[in-house]
């Protein structure tokens, strides 16, 4: 703290200094930022009694009593007028006044005082919800609560104060109580668990804690846990007070055992104004020359306002890409908005494309866009469209479901809940999915191609020339999308007449002979727009289309096309002129599915030689791979791997501040995994191994790991079928990684054998080393002590023949770890301690490999009971992982400090830490990890008092170890065997 209370400062400029006074906190003065002295105990206890009051006058013998009770000394009055005086001295002229033998306080402004100004806030909270407005009404708690600066009155002696302390904390908790009924109507329930399990550790005779913890609990899907929380509350009355649980904490239990579907969902669930959006307005643009299609807009429109009464509405368009479904049902959405106030979400499924949207990946976007933290997103389909219709229930929300490649990839995405509705569009007609509305969309009727081409063209051109401009629209088959490109195209181009359009398109070589109905007449489009493209143009529209990422930077296409980004972005913009590229958002691009695959055909028939095809995308894989190259080497000073990536010629971005570079990274991580996989297709296996090294960070991360598997997967099966050794090496070391962070620890090991095998044959120093490194921690995990520190001694010997100290210093922090599972304390330290020490050579205290290393550290070190030093470098080791992004970490740390606190006898600590672990690492790391937590958290619940609730934790812990054959399942059960004995 730095000694001044959080009251806003009140003066302004040329006003006179201002004097501010605290009393939720120690009792204190300050003019301006200066503090006062305030003198002895008693004389700070006189200057409370006086701000207390307020204003009004206390007279002396009020003051007396306040000061020292019913036994005062013989000179009390003397004492009081002396505090006054010595006060008067300190203060302003007049503020202390001297009223009928006694004193006051006067004169003060407007949030002199710190109590106030909270009350003041507080008056604001309960204004903001009575008007319904909860994310201002927290917010003003909020603020409220953070001007106490720790006890009311600290130090200050005497019965008066005495009381007040008592007066000002129960005001305060009730506060506080409030602010979190708020945050459980709000949703934020994973997030209140922590706060609250240390609450009522420390108030445990509060029910009224103890009543929202077991809603937060409960919400949280942790149902078990909660009536534990009950079980306990009921034991401690009974123990303590002789008393039953009052009767809103009973009649919750009984909510909870018959599962009250009321009790699921918040009581007042308005979303914050000033929390993430939790009212997603997702709807594209719809187009100003929105034309023709009246029947389907009535029908489709009638379909969505019956959703109110309804389970769900659901509208599939179907039809032949181009005739346009999108445009069509984005304009139906933009008119139903009213019909949906609590949002519209929407996503392009690319259900067109060879790599459709994952569902599981589009619901983590949804529920980001909801208003879900994403500690708080769990990792499977299944738990995130439970989630997902969780926190739809109960709003009114439109979800555009565009370009969906069939039923099944569409299902998890409905909400299921009444009030909602959903619109889908399709190549393929959903016959198969359930209770939706099927409307086939087939090309316009002339009338409405002509309205639509009059308006983009103009109508004085098109009066001339009407014959002629009913000939355009019919050779592009009345095809919306093929309509508005050739129409664009006449229209920028002032010197041609609609009879040269119409005579271009006469020829049916460039229009319908080649596919399929449909597909001949998008094409026919698309190859009017493509042949009117400058050649520096159709280059660039032929090599872009290759990338496979669902979009590409203004860096990367300047890459593909090898020219200076000024250049490319001239030439991309031209082409989003013509309606053959889209601008998805500043400085990013993409191709509409079907463009993309049309500008690949061009490609293939067209880029001469065809080996430039080949150049540009190794440029592309030379533009990620350098990029993220020197990302990791700023997260991993020193480290030699980046010595044996393969060379590149391509250069890439250079960042020379590790937040942007970290942003890069994570904003790019679908193109450049993306870019990784395709890449090992083509040929290109080593580069793309090199790639999924660099980027490590994502796979580590949590956020991606699925993404980062499938692209390691990918890799390594292409360099299996050329024989690559190198490639496939370091493709399943990447795979054991990730395995590994994920809990598959089987999986893990199996990869870690071959890769290691693999390297050893190619000569591959990388995978050499880092292999046997990551089968030692899992042998470690999986309680294989002596094959843990084989496989690590292994490593070290590796990576010292490489050079690579970084490698090193890791290796002999696993190695720690191994030491302190065997029971060699001292040993462990000194490992880890040297491999902090090789870190600290080279690299700020901000690097990512320095925060590894100073984990294992915090862990030997609170083993030998150095808790002081163990919590200083977790501290500082947590602080890094936040920063990086690295939740698995950031999680892993809180889980570890919730071990030291139980190590420092602070349990209730402990508890908050391991709820805050549970929270980071939901979806993430796996089931061992979370029931190593749980076991944790049990213990700390154990030493404050949650005895039934530590025993639903163990018991949770040992379903995962007993599932898992984990060693830990037989430390758990001898936790739980003496609870169950009692």
């Amino acid at each position: 703290m730095d000694g001044v209370p959080r009251v806003p400062e009140q003066r302004g400029p040329g006003e006179s200094a201002t004097l501010r006074f605290g009393v939720l906190g120690p009792v204190r003065a300050w003019r301006d930022e200066e503090p006062l002295a305030t003198g002895s105990p008693q004389q700070r206890a006189l200057l409370a009694a006086l701000l207390l009051r307020e204003g009004r006058t206390a007279t002396a013998s009020e003051l007396i009593d306040a000061l020292w009770g019913e036994e005062p000394p013989s000179q009390a009055l003397a004492a009081v007028r002396t505090y006054a005086s010595r006060l008067r001295k300190v203060l302003d002229p007049g503020v202390l006044a001297s009223e009928s033998g006694g004193y006051a306080v006067r004169g003060l402004r407007e949030g002199a005082l710190d109590l106030t100004v909270a009350q003041d806030l507080a008056a604001e909270a309960d204004k903001a919800r009575a008007a319904g407005d909860l994310g201002r009404a927290r917010s003003a708690l909020g603020r409220a609560l953070a001007v106490w600066d720790g006890e009311a009155l600290a130090g200050v002696p005497g019965p008066y104060a005495e009381a007040q302390r008592v007066r000002l904390e129960e005001w305060r908790l009730q506060l506080l109580e409030l602010r979190l009924d708020m945050d459980l109507e709000q949703g934020c329930h994973a997030e209140a668990v922590s706060e609250l399990t240390a609450l009522t550790a420390a108030h445990p005779l509060r029910e009224r804690l103890r009543e929202l913890l077991m809603l937060a609990l409960y919400r949280s899907g942790r149902q078990a846990e909660a009536l534990a929380v009950y079980a306990d509350t009921r034991r401690l009355l009974a123990d303590e007070l002789g008393v039953d649980p009052r009767p809103e904490l009973r009649e919750l239990q009984q909510r909870i055992l018959r599962a009250d579907p009321a009790l699921a969902e918040p009581s007042a669930p308005a979303p914050e104004p000033a929390a993430a959006p939790v009212r997603p307005a997702q709807l594209p643009a719809t187009v100003p020359d929105f034309t023709g299609r009246s029947s389907f807009v009535v029908e489709l429109s009638e379909v969505l306002a019956s959703a109110e009464g309804r389970v769900m509405a659901v509208s599939a368009l179907a039809g032949i890409g181009g005739v346009g479904k999108t445009t069509l049902a984005v304009h139906v959405a933009h008119q139903a908005r009213a019909s949906f106030p609590d949002g519209q979400l929407y996503v392009d499924l690319q259900g067109a494309g060879s790599r459709a949207a994952e569902p599981e990946t589009v619901l983590g976007s949804f529920l980001r866009a909801l208003g879900t933290a994403d500690s708080a997103i769990p990792d499977s389909l299944e738990e995130r469209a439970a989630l997902y219709r969780s926190v739809l229930d109960g709003r009114r929300v439109l979800v555009l479901l565009d370009n969906a490649r069939d039923a099944a990839q569409v299902r998890p995405l409905l909400p299921g809940t009444e009030g909602c509705a959903a619109l889908i569009t399709s190549r393929v007609r959903m016959v198969d999915l359930a209770g939706a509305h099927l409307v086939d969309l087939d090309v316009m009727s002339p009338e409405e191609a002509l309205s639509l081409f009059t308006k983009i063209v103009g109508e004085e051109r098109v009066a001339a020339e009407r014959e002629a401009a009913l000939d355009v629209v019919a050779a592009c088959g009345f095809l919306p999308l093929a309509i508005r490109i050739a129409a664009s195209r006449l229209a920028s181009r002032r010197t041609w007449t609609v009879s040269v359009l119409a005579a271009k398109l006469a020829d049916e070589r460039r229009r319908l002979d080649e596919l399929q109905a449909g597909d001949l007449a998008v094409k026919a489009t698309f190859e009017l727009g493509y042949g009117q493209l400058e050649p520096a143009q159709a280059r660039a529209f032929r090599l872009l289309g290759l990338a496979d990422g669902p979009d590409i930077s203004l860096a990367a296409a300047a890459a593909v096309l090898d020219l200076p980004v000024d250049d490319t972005e001239d030439l991309l913009e031209s082409l989003v002129d013509t309606s053959l590229l889209e601008s998805a958002a500043p400085g990013r691009y993409r191709f509409h599915d079907l463009v993309r695959l049309y500008a690949r055909a061009c490609a293939e028939r067209d880029e001469h030689p065809p080996s430039e095809r080949d150049a540009a995308m190794s440029r592309l894989l030379d533009f990620y791979l350098r990029t993220a190259a020197g990302v990791y080497a700023i997260e991993r000073p020193g480290e030699r791997v980046l010595e044996h990536f393969a060379a590149t010629q391509h250069p890439g971005l250079v960042f020379s501040d590790r937040d942007r570079a970290l942003e890069w990274l994570f904003s790019e991580s679908n193109c450049l995994l993306a870019c990784a996989q395709q890449a090992a297709s083509a040929g290109m296996q080593r580069k793309a191994a090199d790639l999924l090294m660099a980027a490590v960070d994502l796979g580590e991360s949590g956020a991606y790991s699925l993404q980062f598997t499938q692209a390691a997967a990918a890799v390594s099966d292409a360099a299996r079928t050329v024989g690559d050794a190198w490639a496939e090496g370091r493709a399943r070391t990447m795979l054991t990684h990730v395995h590994s962070l994920c809990g598959r620890f089987t999986e893990a090991d199996e990869e870690g054998k071959r890769a290691h095998s693999l390297g050893t044959t190619a000569g591959d120093p990388v995978a050499r080393a880092q292999a046997p490194n990551q089968r030692g921690i899992i042998a470690l995990y999986e309680g294989r002590h002596g094959d843990a520190e084989a496989h690590l001694e292994h490593a070290l010997e590796a990576f010292r023949a490489d050079g690579n100290q970084p490698g090193a210093a890791a290796a002999l922090c696993n190695l720690s770890r191994v030491h302190l599972a065997g029971g060699r304390t001292d040993s462990a330290v000194a490992l880890a301690q040297q491999g902090v020490e090789i870190y600290e050579q080279d690299v700020t205290g901000q690097a990512l490999r320095l925060a590894n290393g100073k984990y294992a550290l915090g862990l030997a070190l609170t083993t030998a009971g150095r808790t002081a030093e163990a919590r200083a470098v977790l501290l500082a080791a947590l602080d890094v992982f936040r920063k990086s992004r690295q939740l698995l970490w950031h999680g892993m740390t809180l889980f570890r400090l919730a071990e030291l606190d139980l190590a420092d006898r602070t349990p209730a600590s402990a508890a908050s830490h391991a709820e805050q672990a549970l929270a980071v690492l939901r979806g993430i790391g796996g089931d061992w990890r979370r029931a190593n937590v749980l076991t944790v958290l049990g213990r700390a619940l154990m030493a404050i008092g949650h005895t039934d609730r530590a025993q639903v934790c163990w018991q949770d812990a040992l379903a995962v170890f007993d599932a898992l054959g984990s060693p830990e399942a037989d430390e758990v059960r001898s936790l739980l065997h003496p609870v169950a004995v009692a």
